[in-house]
């Protein structure tokens, strides 16, 4: 059969399009996020854009003032014959900016006055009013540009989903006993030797389902119990664990047998790691999903932490690696059932 379309990948990613959406404008709202949500290049884009439309508006701020005070047509005048004096020399003339000549050296004085560079050549005097408010206007601005793209990149840099590339989850997921019941089990690690604090799992079902009244629900979540090692969904992800789900009469497995397990192409589990980065405070997540044809019956994931030396070494290259153990080939149901029998 065509394998269905995964819901959640295996890299956490999820496969859903957003289509048709008329109310674009919402996410104008909230520009900060969009700008972070961004692709690197369109946010690099957009961060050389905003400082170059920046110095250009304001570059011609300055060349219209500098126009409008007469500074331009005295610059002509001291080029052509320098013995009239230079700017507030023996002609009494004294501009709103220094040594502005043309629309360039406009566009090099924005640039000066907005990164504070100061070369020194060119500065406002106290002749125009208009001149100073606009100075104060101009810094105030791109200081507003710095602390948005700034912010911005910090952003992009720390997301929480680079974190969660080091949270790795076993490639395929098993069914086999556990203290007499079967389980379904998975195992998940960190990488890294900071931890995820306050870390929680939890598992969903996510199938194709119709209701009593015939509406049908495409990806119906569904939410089942997750065991672990050290009770609860709370877990201590100093080295990896086997996390299981316990299939008994409240869950959605429950009549799911090895014979007809690759028969639910519509079956798909989740699995979604959350917690607390220990060297950032940020809250990271990590998503993988399993098929029916990534869930392997009647077998245990291999042992993978050793004491050695006098402190526990982990062997991550038999991280997903299994052996087969004698397990039943009827479903949970069946196997309640022939206990009760005897």
């Amino acid at each position: 059969r065509e394998r269905r379309a995964r819901f959640v990948g295996k890299n956490g990613a999820c496969n859903v399009a957003h289509k048709n959406i008329r109310e674009q404008g919402r996410f104008l709202q909230d520009v900060f996020t969009t700008l972070v949500d961004l692709k690197w290049p369109h946010t690099l884009l957009i961060f050389t854009m905003s400082f170059l439309c920046s110095w250009l508006l304001f570059g011609m701020v300055w060349w219209l003032i500098a126009f409008a005070h007469g500074d331009l047509d005295h610059s002509t005048r001291l080029q052509r014959d320098p013995a009239e004096g230079a700017a507030g020399g023996p002609s009494g003339f004294v501009p709103c900016v220094t040594s502005i000549h043309s629309f360039t050296s406009a566009f090099l004085f924005s640039i000066e006055v907005q990164v504070t560079i100061g070369f020194g050549g060119r500065m406002v005097t106290e002749e125009c009013p208009a001149a100073i408010l606009v100075l104060i206007v101009q810094n105030i601005v791109g200081l507003v540009i710095n602390a948005i793209m700034l912010g911005c990149i910090f952003m992009k840099t720390s997301q929480a989903h680079r974190r969660a590339e080091t949270l790795i989850f076993s490639k395929h997921a098993v069914i086999a006993l556990r203290e007499g019941k079967l389980c379904f089990m998975l195992r998940v690690g960190d990488l890294r030797k900071s931890m995820i604090i306050s870390a929680t799992i939890r598992m969903q079902v996510v199938k194709k389902t119709t209701s009593l009244e015939g509406e049908v629900v495409p990806l119906n979540q569904i939410d089942i119990q997750m065991e672990n090692p050290v009770g609860g969904n709370s877990i201590f992800l100093v080295s990896p664990l086997i996390i299981y789900h316990v299939i008994d009469k409240n869950s959605p497995l429950y009549d799911i047998s090895p014979l007809n397990l690759h028969h639910h192409e519509d079956l798909e589990i989740i699995v979604i790691l959350e917690g607390v980065v220990e060297t950032t405070g940020i809250t990271t997540q990590a998503r993988t999903s399993y098929l029916a044809d990534e869930i392997l019956w009647g077998q245990r994931f291999v042992p993978i932490v050793a004491e050695e030396d006098g402190r526990y070494s982990v062997d991550y290259s038999k991280f997903g690696n299994t052996v087969k153990v004698p397990t039943p080939s009827c479903t949970a149901r069946q196997l309640e059932e022939d206990k009760s029998i005897m």
